[in-house]
């Protein structure tokens, strides 16, 4: 009798793969608009303040109660923390310094601090195809960071900065897909606790921003209002709730497999319309980037 299939490769998993990583391809380039006038704080402040309403709106829908107890009040703090404040900010200042493309190949290394986070907080072994996948990748990665180092514009210091910068935004989204996948916060509506964790957050960024960069500022173009409204509404909301979703079922790990293509998408879209220049030395690190993570992928039980 054949083994049953493995639940990642159910259609009830893949199709959400699939629907995180078109949408979460296409937003970094929308990022990379969002910088020319906007302090990155204040963008990030509108971005998740049109997510947590989008996402309290949602709950209401559903019939979910949207107050919590002290405790669900504390995680949503700490998780906003985490995921809508330091690695957001991390993301839009990385995208100052090197392409929309790059800080998303960066974000493909998830994988790697999820499983050793799960490791270390929830018990969940690391196989060994996992480990070598994510060694191919790191290897891959380090080709594009010689790549950016040897062609940025701005000169290596400054492309060293905004990978290191990316690299920090990876470890608070890896802190937050842990959480996700605690039992505190399985204890709680999945709407009802991103809606409150979005808010806040997006409270905490505009405290940050008025502090750092003074009076909230605003970009009068439309393409910047419709950047807010689609990174909030489908690049936060959406997926984000689809995303968290699947770290409760199948773990961190598995759930940051969506990075393995996400990358492809997001320098596509750099190559077209912020003429990123491909070389040996970018193809090369990219494709060990993607072998690498699809080596993982193949596990039939990478995390368990």
């Amino acid at each position: 009798m054949n083994e049953a299939a493995p639940r990642s490769t159910r259609l009830s998993v893949l199709i959400p793969f699939a629907i995180v990583t078109l949408i979460w391809g296409s937003t970094w380039i929308v990022i990379r608009d969002q910088l020319s006038v906007v302090p990155p704080s204040w963008s990030v402040t509108y971005r998740f303040t049109v997510a947590g309403v989008t996402m309290l709106a949602w709950a209401l829908l559903r019939g979910e109660k949207l107050g919590m107890d002290a405790r669900g009040v504390r995680f949503a703090v700490l998780l906003g923390l985490a995921q809508f404040v330091l690695n957001f900010n991390f993301v839009y200042r990385a995208e100052q310094h090197i392409t929309s493309g790059v800080v998303a190949v960066v974000y493909a290394l998830l994988l790697v601090p999820n499983a050793v986070l799960a490791r270390i907080f929830l018990g969940q072994r690391m196989g060994r195809q996992l480990i070598v996948g994510s060694a191919i990748a790191m290897a891959g990665v380090a080709l594009l960071f010689v790549h950016e180092a040897r062609l940025s514009p701005v000169g290596p210091q400054a492309a060293m900065l905004g990978i290191g910068i990316a690299l920090a935004g990876v470890l608070c989204a890896s802190v937050a897909n842990v959480m996700q996948a605690t039992n505190t916060a399985k204890a709680y509506p999945m709407a009802t606790m991103l809606g409150w964790a979005m808010l806040s957050g997006a409270a905490i960024d505009a405290a940050f921003a008025l502090a750092t960069v003074g009076a909230p500022v605003f970009d009068a173009r439309p393409s910047y209002a419709g950047g807010i409204l689609y990174l909030g509404v489908l690049g936060s909301a959406v997926t984000f709730s689809i995303y968290f979703q699947l770290i409760r079922a199948i773990g961190p790990a598995k759930a940051a497999y969506t990075s393995v293509l996400i990358p492809v998408i997001a320098m596509l879209f750099s190559t077209l319309f912020e003429g990123y220049r491909w070389s040996v030395l970018a193809a090369g690190g990219a494709v060990l980037v993607v072998a690498g993570l699809v080596v993982a992928l193949k596990a039939r039980r990478p995390n368990r």
